[in-house]
């Protein structure tokens, strides 16, 4: 008896040390994926302009160009939810994110030079096509390398982004307008204004009724950004030189009118920057336009990301076959 309750203890304690073999799990394939997000950095014009990119670099291009005072970071929400279908690159323009930025009187901070770098950038990279996401100061930057380059150009999303006057239809632009009118006069003003806490986080917020749903680690980040030495001089030449695209925008309009890409408007409703209006008067130059008003702010993303990129991916499954 004692032998046989041995021989069974042992046997239990030999079967306790068998490692257990889960059984196969099932798992359906994830849309969304880092996998493939890599961090890069490129000489271009002897300064070194960083980017994102992420998914099979045979597939698509998907150009992000991101806004003011953000960087490529701004889509990293974004970008793994694209990357399973498309190749996507989000650069740092000059004086942004990681990109170099030298100093206003080492290199002019126009959005034509900066239009310029970012050219170069998609040559260097191979780019011959792509669709553009545009966003903010990306609307500007997007549409001059539309315009120059037009067979590019496969679509656009426009995402907060002006094209017309009626983006600037709010009473806070007169206060814009008369920095480019006399910028001596109301430089002082600007900069604090560029540096102030309350005022990065009002630009992300907006009039959204649920501000529990935004990170403030978003403006603190920016408020950082803005008070490294050097850089609200270089947000205040490029500022300034904003009212080059407002003169832009009758060229950047008969672009639309002549060629016709495929467009997308999504437009947060929220945006205390631009004006919704702006949403609807692309249909004065492309009445076929795809728009949609969501509950998010000036950075969409903040508030929105799942609906903004199932939006984007439908559109870009149509125009991208």
């Amino acid at each position: 008896m004692l032998l046989r309750l041995a021989v069974s203890c042992a046997l239990l304690v030999e079967a306790a040390l068998v490692p257990l073999q889960a059984a196969p799990v099932s798992t359906p394939p994830m849309r969304a994926t880092h996998a493939t997000t890599v961090y890069k950095t490129v000489e271009i014009d002897g300064l070194k302009i960083f980017y994102r990119e992420a998914g099979p670099p045979g597939a698509p291009t998907v150009l992000l160009l991101h806004g003011f005072p953000a960087s490529s970071r701004m889509f990293e929400p974004l970008i793994p939810l694209l990357a399973d279908r498309y190749h996507v690159i989000a650069p740092d323009y000059p004086g942004f994110g990681h990109s170099d930025a030298p100093p206003p009187d080492k290199f002019t901070y126009t959005f034509a030079n900066i239009t310029t770098v970012i050219d170069k950038l998609t040559q260097t990279l191979r780019l011959s096509t792509y669709a553009l996401y545009v966003t903010d100061y990306g609307g500007a930057i997007g549409m001059r390398l539309a315009t120059a380059h037009p067979e590019r150009v496969r679509a656009i999303i426009v995402q907060n982004a002006a094209v017309h006057d009626d983006a600037l239809a709010d009473p806070r632009w007169a206060s814009r307008k008369a920095y480019w009118a006399d910028r001596a006069a109301h430089e002082e003003q600007f900069r604090k204004g560029m540096l102030a806490a309350e005022g990065a986080r009002a630009r992300h917020v907006g009039s959204s009724p649920h501000p529990d749903r935004y990170d403030p680690d978003q403006w603190d980040a920016e408020v950082a950004y803005m008070n490294k030495p050097g850089t609200v001089e270089i947000a205040l030449d490029l500022f300034y030189d904003y009212r080059t695209n407002v003169a832009a925008f009758p060229a950047w309009q008969d672009y639309l009118r002549a060629h016709k890409p495929p467009l997308l408007v999504v437009w947060g409703k929220y945006d205390p920057v631009f004006a919704l209006g702006e949403a609807t008067a692309f249909r004065r130059e492309l009445p076929k336009v795809e728009i949609h008003v969501i509950a998010a702010g000036h950075f969409a993303f903040d508030e929105a990301v799942d609906e903004v990129a199932a939006l984007t991916r439908a559109f870009l499954n149509r125009s991208l076959r």
